[in-house]
């Protein structure tokens, strides 16, 4: 995949080289060049001099063949303005802002730009949002025999009822994030396009139901 980051601060610079690291493509967006020297020589990926939500400068980025665009540079303003350009000029689908102001972060939320602020950053977070896929666990009991995690969910599985992703996927949703609030689904929820799934599964069942999220629906299934 072909990623676009906005900063390249010590943040930014951390999340090219992991990137890079993992086999993708990455172009970085900064309006002074001498902060590419964080980058270091062995660095492969597009330096693109400019302001990151000016068209042109996207574009030079590669924006238009990018799956993912980051914007972590030091101005909130900066980074959500580009957010809104790279989803809404462009249609990434996979956008993440950092933001400092954790009030301001959650206003983001709601117009549906998935922010990271800077209290509980972590570059995991903002990966997880760049390439969402699998299962990320956030709390194992004593035993290590069930966890809670967050699940990625394909789009297959937009428009339908959390209960029939409960039964055909053999995990409990505990909660939902949606637009930046926590959400405890009822058998009526359907799923829709944001959501981010937190569910309890036993630890040997991981990797069927990351499967089962991964595909979508049983046929015929609503």
């Amino acid at each position: 995949m072909h990623i676009v980051i906005m900063g390249c601060g010590r943040v930014g610079s951390a999340l090219a080289q992991t990137l890079e690291h993992q086999g993708h493509t990455v172009a970085v967006v900064d309006q002074d060049p001498t902060a590419f020297r964080r980058l270091g020589s062995g660095f492969g990926g597009r330096r693109v001099t400019g302001v990151g939500f000016d068209q042109d400068t996207l574009r030079e980025a590669g924006i238009e063949e990018a799956g993912a665009f980051a914007a972590v540079s030091s101005g909130d303003n900066s980074n959500i303005i580009a957010a809104r350009v790279a989803r809404e000029m462009f249609g990434i689908e996979n956008v993440a802002a950092r933001i400092y102001d954790p009030r301001r972060a959650e206003v983001y939320q709601r117009l549906g730009i998935p922010t990271v602020a800077t209290v509980r950053w972590t570059a995991d977070q903002m990966l997880r949002r760049l390439l969402p896929s699998g299962a990320e666990p956030l709390w194992r009991d004593p035993t290590g025999g069930v966890q809670l995690a967050e699940v990625h969910a394909s789009a297959a599985w937009i428009g339908h009822k959390i209960s029939q992703l409960q039964e055909e996927t053999g995990v409990r949703v505990a909660f939902l994030t949606r637009l930046g609030e926590a959400v405890l689904p009822t058998s009526q929820t359907v799923l829709q396009e944001g959501d981010l799934v937190h569910v309890m599964m036993r630890t040997d069942q991981v990797d069927k139901v990351e499967a089962a999220f991964a595909e979508g629906p049983e046929e015929g299934g609503h």
